[in-house]
């Protein structure tokens, strides 16, 4: 098809990302993001091998390299007794089995090395400032001066303002899980943590899992609970009676992992919401990506990754549909993209149960993970990271 006006809401890694993709293509772009400036939150994020292909097809991928580290293997580690139960290896053996790396890196990072690529594309526009309540969204190319968009592509997260203009899609709910974020210096977590790669320390309903930053300098650290509905809320601050409540948690825990958490520098709390399984798109050029289609638990670390993936095959389909056809193409997106994203929602319940599981359960999945070899479990996550996004 001939180059179309696409309009995209929400700056954040799925917009930015699926914004060049665009443009890549050939159409003009409109980004557009009620912030002022430009900030990401949360300090680390894991790049799967299906997110990384993609960024490297988008020509990100020196910048990718020289930001990202991959670590040599992903470990679960006993969060009681610190005893290693099973590993996947990263590294050279994730590039040649997935072909592309597995890689940690601080989501600033990231935003960053893509909001530079936006901004050097001539046929992206980036609009900070804007209004872009659902109530607006319909007249934003009049406020600023461009063409009636082909396709409105809401990339504003798990409160999403354009998930108002799709009938049938659903609001968030409250997953009766809370994330506490934050990191420290690599040379200040002692010796239960290896600087060189992803460690999953499991527990009864908790977890916390730790990998490398800044250089390695860094060790970024998310400890995930259960906790009470908070209400319409992102990222918060913790007082020291959170604290008391994540030590409390975390009860059972090894002592060196309590004295990590208890010594810990003040952490931000992020009630995680899941999006259920709703409509995406509204049959009159509107669509959602990312979380704000599908919002899901952080226990498969796939969030970004599959709205990187979202954004890339959004593209493709609209790309190859006549000029006539883009609601058609939407739709047949859509039934795709839904069995991909079902298929990750259920592995990441698969993998809260098993994390957090207890009792006669946690000493059943200790065995089972022992006696499976890491080519094994390396071999159950082919359909998750050697997966290629396509749109045709």
């Amino acid at each position: 098809m001939s180059a179309q006006n696409i309009t995209i809401i929400g700056a954040g890694i799925a917009g930015l990302a699926t914004a060049l993709a665009f443009a890549r293509k050939g159409h003009e772009v409109d980004l557009v993001e009620q912030a002022q400036a430009l900030s990401e939150v949360g300090a680390g994020l894991q790049i799967s091998p299906n997110a990384s292909h993609i960024l490297i097809e988008l020509g990100l991928g020196d910048a990718l390299a020289s930001a990202m580290i991959c670590p040599e293997e992903i470990t679960l580690v006993s969060g009681r007794s610190l005893r290693r139960i099973a590993h996947v290896p990263c590294g050279a053996f994730a590039a040649a089995r997935w072909g592309a790396p597995y890689g940690v890196m601080q989501r600033a990072d990231l935003q960053a090395m893509l909001l530079e690529a936006v901004r050097t594309e001539p046929r992206c526009r980036v609009h900070l400032g804007q209004r872009t309540e659902a109530a607006a969204i319909s007249s934003l190319h009049e406020r600023l001066g461009r063409p009636v968009p082909a396709l409105i592509v809401g990339a504003d997260g798990v409160w999403s303002q354009t998930r108002r203009l799709v009938p049938g899609a659903l609001r968030p709910r409250f997953s009766g899980q809370i994330a506490w974020r934050f990191k420290m210096p690599a040379d200040a977590v002692g010796s239960i943590l290896n600087a060189r790669n992803v460690t999953a320390f499991l527990g009864a309903n908790t977890h916390l899992v730790a990998y490398p930053i800044e250089n390695r300098a860094a060790i970024n650290m998310v400890a995930i609970t259960r906790g009470a509905d908070p209400g319409q809320t992102w990222a918060e601050h913790e007082n020291p009676n959170d604290r008391i409540s994540l030590l409390e948690a975390f009860k059972d825990s090894h002592p060196d992992l309590l004295s990590i958490l208890r010594n810990a520098p003040q952490m931000t709390w992020w009630p995680l919401f899941e999006v259920p399984d709703g409509r995406w798109s509204n049959d009159a050029g509107s669509v959602l990506i990312g979380d704000a289609a599908h919002a899901m638990t952080p226990f498969a670390a796939q969030g970004a990754a599959m709205a990187i993936e979202d954004g890339y095959e959004l593209v493709q389909a609209v790309s190859h549909a006549a000029e006539d056809a883009v609601g058609l193409a939407v739709t047949e997106y859509e039934t795709r993209r839904r069995i991909r994203i079902g298929r990750a929602r259920k592995r990441a319940a698969f993998n809260q149960f098993a994390y957090h599981a207890r009792g006669a359960v946690r000493l059943g999945r200790d065995l089972l993970l022992a006696i499976k070899s890491p080519e094994s479990l390396a071999r159950d996550l082919d359909w998750l990271y050697g997966y290629r996004a396509t749109g045709l």
